[in-house]
């Protein structure tokens, strides 16, 4: 399953934006969460827009619904610090629900 998202990025923490991605690649991506051991692929996109910078996400998973429910309860040290990133640099809360993943209303491949 494919999934995609947009998080805002706070006024000013663009360059934080892009530390995080870089610290999430060392090691060839090791460092990425636990929580989401099913999903085969990601790639962090930074949009800049006049309403403001956002990170685009897409993934995927089998369930990337679980993935989300894994990461909201995880207490593993890695994902913690994930949390605190996310938070830090969007204002959003992984430990909340975020009221679901987007409807994908077109696809397209050749």
């Amino acid at each position: 399953m494919e999934c995609a998202f947009f998080v805002p990025i706070l006024e000013g923490k663009s360059e934080a934006a892009r530390a995080f991605a870089a610290k999430m690649m060392e090691n060839g991506g090791e460092r990425f969460s636990q929580a989401n051991t099913t999903v085969t692929k990601e790639s962090w996109f930074l949009q800049q827009t006049p309403m403001g910078d956002f990170l685009i996400v897409y993934s995927q998973s089998p369930d990337a619904g679980q993935v989300m429910r894994n990461l909201a309860e995880s207490q593993d040290p890695l994902d913690v610090w994930f949390k605190e990133q996310v938070l830090d640099i969007s204002g959003i809360d992984c430990n909340e629900p975020t009221g679901g993943l987007p409807e994908q209303i077109a696809a397209w491949e050749r």
